[in-house]
């Protein structure tokens, strides 16, 4: 399905893979990019509209597909402005709090949204087995996870880890703001039995590895999953936005919507 793109934060990581990823792509044409004031200069290379206001290019592309991989409160912002113009957006950004995905979820009101903290395929497919695991091994087994990302990453623990605990406490019966641990200091005790470990590394270039543990008697089951390139992500998100052209508004969409 052919798409138009805009792409927000293009100088970044991810929205400069992003990009250069909508070049190469036969069904997708990238239509503009954004940045914040002072550095769109820096954009000038890209054969498209350039901007620093993503108000004024929606209204010069009605249904074109923002992707927005940026910071949460640049995130929201993009989110009001597609349910201001009916434009689809397609974002990725992690670290949203409770009050900024009540945002997102009003703007999906007015607005084909789609949003995901990871937009791994892989990881997707992880969420849907975790809980069979969870059931077939039963209480005996303690759960715990590592994170484990690049120096440059701003929230901890990350998007992806956070959904992951979040699945396990749901497949447990328990809510992870009761049971999720994500530091342990001194003389602590005694592991709860009603715990899940959520522990944060961060170093180098790493793109993104999620283990989760599975610790019994006798025995331990490592499940891991290791992003090697930061086009995973992209490439997931250019699905989601070939997807999200033939979605209506109503409803804040994400990976389990597109890989049923």
């Amino acid at each position: 399905m052919s798409a138009t793109i805009i792409v927000t934060g293009a100088k970044g990581r991810m929205g400069s893979t992003i990009a250069g990823l909508v070049q190469e792509d036969p069904d997708l044409t990238l239509a503009a990019v954004v940045e914040r004031p002072g550095t769109v200069e820096e954009l000038q290379g890209y054969d498209c509209l350039v901007s620093s206001d993503l108000d004024d290019v929606l209204t010069k592309l009605p249904g074109a597909v923002v992707i927005d991989f940026t910071a949460p409160e640049s995130t929201i912002r993009s989110a009001k402005a597609c349910a201001a113009h009916g434009n689809p957006l397609v974002a990725g950004t992690t670290g949203l709090t409770v009050e900024q995905q009540k945002v997102m979820e009003e703007s999906a009101a007015s607005a084909p949204i789609f949003w995901a903290p990871n937009m791994s395929v892989g990881v997707n497919v992880l969420l849907k087995v975790l809980p069979q695991l969870v059931e077939l091994l039963g209480e005996a087994y303690d759960m715990e996870m590592v994170e484990l990302h690049h120096n440059k990453k701003k929230d901890a623990p990350s998007g992806t880890a956070l959904k992951l605990a979040e699945c396990l406490a749901e497949a447990r019966g328990w809510k992870l703001s009761d049971t999720g641990t994500y530091c342990r200091e001194g003389i602590i005790g005694a592991r709860p039995e009603k715990e899940i470990g959520v522990q944060t590394i961060r170093g180098g270039d790493v793109v993104g590895v999620h283990t989760v543990y599975f610790l019994g008697p006798g025995e331990r089951i490592e499940v891991t999953h290791q992003a090697h390139s930061r086009e995973t992500f992209a490439q997931g998100a250019l699905r989601a936005a070939k997807w999200i052209v033939n979605q209506a508004p109503g409803k804040l969409y994400g990976m389990a919507d597109m890989l049923v």
